[in-house]
């Protein structure tokens, strides 16, 4: 089965990841797309992070009435700090019978060439790329493994999210009215 990857610390997950994730499992050879929620982006600072755990529970009622798409737990289980290299060695080692290729933003493209091993990320995966807004373009766009995709482009942002809630202001429409009561149900962001 050809597998698209879609790492992220979806805290929140939110409705922009979602269109993505149902685009791209929709429009394009992808058969599934899993949503890798990543402990922690080496990238990212961690103490505006939810555990790990309670963002897999967000990411499977967000999905839990779409059959091509799938939480993955699967860098809960690695060393960290996540590397992507490290997750899709580790991800096509356990799954052989699958094809993975990468999801990510074109602003993710931009700064591939800063990622540990890129040049074994671009040797051996696809790469689906969906656009950002005001992001120009990459000397990697032409790479014969690139895919742009399009998508429709929503910039919300769970910075954005995260601050709303704190402000005690309205969420509604910006994520799955699912995920929105499990958030003030748990009083998570507060």
């Amino acid at each position: 089965m050809k597998v698209g990857l879609f790492f992220g610390s979806f805290n929140p997950i939110h409705n922009g990841h979602l269109i993505i994730a149902n685009t791209m499992a929709n429009y394009t050879d992808l058969q599934q797309v899993w949503l890798i929620i990543s402990p922690h982006n080496p990238l990212k600072k961690q103490e505006s992070l939810l555990h790990e755990f309670d963002r897999y529970d967000m990411v499977e009622k967000a999905i839990a009435d779409n059959p091509k798409l799938k939480a993955c737990d699967i860098e809960f289980h690695l060393p960290r700090p996540s590397y992507t290299i490290d997750t899709l060695v580790h991800i096509s080692a356990k799954y052989p019978q699958h094809e993975f290729s990468l999801i990510m933003g074109g602003d993710n493209l931009n700064s591939l060439k800063k990622w540990k091993n890129y040049e074994q990320i671009l040797a051996y995966y696809r790469i689906y790329v969906y656009s950002r807004p005001n992001v120009g373009s990459s000397d990697l766009d032409t790479h014969p493994q690139v895919t742009f995709v399009e998508a429709p482009m929503l910039d919300i942002s769970a910075t954005f999210i995260r601050q709303a809630i704190q402000q005690k202001k309205s969420i509604k429409y910006l994520l799955p009215e699912v995920v929105e009561e499990h958030i003030y149900r748990k009083n998570f962001y507060i």
